[in-house]
């Protein structure tokens, strides 16, 4: 049995699928009763309700299991206190494997979600556990989000300069990854870059887009502050909006850019590519 946290957000659902195709059991830890179902449709053998700064819920979820996937929500202001609980009670329990769902370049300081995945990946060094740490690049799932205006209004909006040149990954790729680590020998105490496409421009990323699409779409940068604004009126909370905004400058600097070596000897073939995602989501999907 494979312990998988973080299960219902969109990564996790990706390991899950992964995990299931290769005839995996796996526990989902899940924040409410509603997710059970559907995750069970999708392939969960077990789920168990808690919250992962509960340690009575965490102790419950990783009892039988022999490896667990630990997956924080996204921008939380408590990875770093989260990661600390779930690593103590891993060990507590001798869990044979620990694999962390990090961030490709933890090592950049300005982003502090990147800094404290860092912190996390720190202790796990110390903390004498079997583990692997998978560090992927930005999802081209990301781009759903700006769909409805790439296909309608023939523009791909985000909140940097189009010339900004970022790494993407295939969520489908990240899933796969993550099974074969979890199913697979050779993985333990091995940190891996998992990164799909070396990384291209914002103006690239929508020509592909445009290419697939037979249209041409165009990038054009949101200028934060209207972004902040949605986004506070959409729910985002303010450590969220404050640390994705730092994410956004850093990007406008430095961009983030990864090599796809790695993620293709895991997966033993070319990791999928921008045009393909387009044409299975974006095509597909019309």
């Amino acid at each position: 049995m494979i312990l998988l946290t973080g299960a219902a957000g969109k990564t996790g659902r990706a390991v899950l699928k992964a995990l299931a195709a290769r005839g995996q059991k796996v526990r989902v830890f899940l924040r409410s009763e509603e997710q059970v179902r559907e995750l069970e449709r999708q392939g969960a053998e077990e789920a168990v309700i808690g919250d992962l700064t509960d340690p009575a819920g965490l102790r419950k979820a990783v009892q039988g299991v022999r490896a667990v996937y630990h997956i924080c929500p996204n921008m939380h202001p408590e990875e770093i206190e989260i990661g600390r609980l779930a690593i103590d009670i891993a060990r507590e329990y001798k869990l044979g494997h620990f694999v962390y769902h990090s961030v490709l370049h933890p090592q950049t300081e300005k982003m502090p979600h990147h800094w404290k995945k860092m912190r996390v990946e720190e202790m796990i060094f110390e903390s004498g556990l079997n583990f692997t740490i998978l560090q992927p690049a930005p999802y081209m799932q990301n781009i759903l989000a700006a769909r409805e205006a790439i296909v309608r209004e023939g523009f791909y909006r985000v909140p940097y300069p189009p010339q900004t040149a970022l790494s993407l990954v295939d969520l489908v790729d990240l899933g796969e990854a993550a099974a074969v680590v979890l199913t697979e020998a050779g993985h333990k105490n091995a940190v891996y870059e998992i990164v799909g496409i070396e990384a291209i421009t914002q103006h690239e990323t929508a020509s592909i887009i445009g290419d697939v699409l037979g249209c041409k779409v165009k990038a054009e940068e949101i200028n934060l502050d209207h972004w902040r604004s949605r986004s506070l009126k959409n729910g985002l909370q303010p450590y969220e909006l404050d640390t994705l905004e730092k994410m956004f400058l850093y990007y406008s600097l430095y961009g983030l850019s990864g090599s796809p070596f790695v993620l293709g000897r895991l997966l033993g073939r070319s990791p999928g590519s921008l045009a393909q995602f387009a044409g299975r989501e974006f095509v597909y999907n019309l």
